[in-house]
């Protein structure tokens, strides 16, 4: 494995962690939203990550994150009494995203450190392919 693999692989997390950071922002930006027809309401969206190899078998070796997709969730909307509501349907109702705003914040949180644990992944190596550099002088 050449020790540049290593900047690719932390890259490729970033990366994956950057887009859980963005759908954790849009399901936030959304928590609130409301709608008359549940199918309609916006549901909370979660990115879907697979560990890429290279070689097959025995010679293969992880060389990063992938995201393969970002999936909404199945879980159903707060319906609410709100006659009042202009959004309302016929019955009265309006009907919530299925957002939870406190597994959120753990999920941001979450990738946040992870990010930021890629990042001294990278910086550990830059400083430790310097130091090998200096041995020859």
């Amino acid at each position: 494995m050449s020790s540049f693999k290593i900047f690719e692989v932390a890259g490729t997390g970033m990366s994956a962690q950057s887009v859980r950071l963005n759908t954790t922002a849009s399901n936030l930006a959304n928590a609130d939203s409301i709608s008359g027809d549940p199918t309609k309401v916006y549901k909370a969206k979660h990115p879907l990550f697979e560990a890429v190899r290279n070689g097959l078998g025995a010679n293969s070796a992880t060389s990063g994150v992938a995201v393969t997709g970002i999936v909404e969730s199945q879980g159903a909307p707060t319906a609410r009494y709100e006659p009042g509501n202009p959004l309302a349907d016929a019955n009265g109702f309006v009907y919530a995203s299925n957002v939870n705003t406190v597994e959120e914040m753990v999920d941001m949180i979450s990738a946040s450190r992870s990010y930021q644990n890629n990042v001294e992944v990278m910086n550990t190596a830059k400083d430790m392919m310097l130091a090998t550099l200096r041995l020859g002088q």
